[in-house]
């Protein structure tokens, strides 16, 4: 992993901030494509905290794809609640979120 694991703490935080969100990706009969993927990928350097929604008509698992899509986009998963996926990744330049610091 190219980031180090966030603290429980840290990850409260982000998902503090999730709570608010509205999903801006869906996953549905398709599953992941290298393009949703890219899509993903360029969403979380703009914004660094994304929802995603996995629809009905999905047949993957919603923690699984979390996974995938954390593994291809070099995000983490701050969590999978029912069939929405919350990912964070740090912006390399001027990042937006402050995460509260390690010990």
């Amino acid at each position: 992993m190219a980031t180090a694991a966030m603290t429980s703490k840290q990850r409260a935080y982000l998902k503090g901030l999730a709570m608010t969100m509205d999903p801006i990706f869906q996953i549905g009969k398709s599953s992941i494509t290298p393009e949703f993927v890219k899509g993903i990928s360029e969403a979380l350097d703009k914004r660094e905290l994304i929802k995603i929604s996995v629809l009905q008509n999905c047949a993957d698992d919603p923690k699984e794809l979390a996974e995938i899509i954390a593994e291809r986009t070099r995000s983490q998963v701050v969590q999978v609640i029912g069939k929405k996926i919350v990912l964070y990744k740090e912006a390399k330049e001027n990042p937006k979120i402050v995460l509260p610091k390690k010990k």
